[in-house]
């Protein structure tokens, strides 16, 4: 999940905010690269670099910090594959301190709005589509109904913070009257409270993907950057299943990961 995706800078954005830089220390055995690294993130920590800051041009601050364009741009490389600088060339480019990225855990079977919730920040939806449709071969073999049959297709785009992190597309049974709930916010608690078909279980696939051009306008990135799909089917305690999606993550603001234990004799 360490991908970086296309970034289009703020309309709006600081830049040369970085502060006094250090005097970098020779003969410690800590190379000026690394030393750059440390300086950079402390910055940010204090609040001096904030999400969407443009750093200094490299002739500029290579200069100020007395280092070879080489040596910062090592050191640039190093927090731009960590996730904390986003590097975008051309004129109107350079090196922007990137969105802190979101950390969801797939091991429960938490929605969008629960992970945003233990992140601390707030869910926000906007509805594409809500309509009913009939139900493709895929669809109807998740969902374990007729082909052809209607189902609810719900599209949204998710967002936290500043910008948009995932684009649903969800697909329910006919649930009578769905299309006329508030679609706004956790599905899965609308299904739970109206419907008495809470999601207990899930199968879940991941694959990296490339943006399409359409999904891309929606998610504000470029064409052709690299998305992470989550392909699920959600079960009620039954085994009934109540939901099919395909949704998809910026892997920029999200990083998913999955707790795993040993239930049995541990194996070699």
């Amino acid at each position: 999940m360490g991908w970086i995706l296309a970034f289009v800078p703020p309309s709006v954005s600081r830049c040369g905010v970085v502060g006094t830089p250090p005097e970098l220390e020779r003969g410690t055995g800590v190379p000026a690269h690394v030393q750059i690294e440390r300086w950079l993130l402390e910055s940010i920590d204090r609040g001096e670099l904030a999400p969407g800051d443009r750093l200094p041009g490299e002739r500029e601050l290579a200069g100020r910090l007395g280092v070879s364009r080489m040596t910062l741009r090592q050191a640039l490389a190093t927090l731009e594959h960590d996730g904390v600088l986003i590097r975008v060339p051309g004129r109107t480019g350079g090196a922007f301190v990137a969105e802190p990225r979101i950390e969801c855990d797939l091991t429960g079977l938490a929605g969008f709005t629960e992970q945003m919730r233990r992140a601390h920040l707030r869910a926000e939806a906007r509805i594409l589509t809500a309509r009913t449709v009939p139900a493709t071969g895929t669809v109807a073999r998740a969902l374990e109904v007729e082909a052809g049959s209607p189902v609810h297709e719900v599209v949204r785009v998710r967002s936290a913070g500043r910008s948009p992190v995932a684009l649903e597309r969800s697909y329910f049974p006919h649930l009578p009257g769905l299309l006329d709930q508030d679609l706004t916010g956790s599905l899965y608690t609308l299904l739970a409270g109206h419907y008495d078909l809470e999601p207990r279980t899930a199968v879940e696939h991941l694959d990296p993907v490339i943006a399409r051009p359409g999904d891309a306008a929606e998610l504000g990135i470029a064409p052709g950057a690299p998305l992470m799909l989550i392909e699920r089917t959600a079960y009620a305690a039954d085994g009934t299943p109540v939901e099919f999606a395909r949704d998809l993550f910026r892997p920029d603001r999200v990083r998913i990961s999955v707790r795993s234990g040993v239930t049995g004799p541990a194996g070699s």
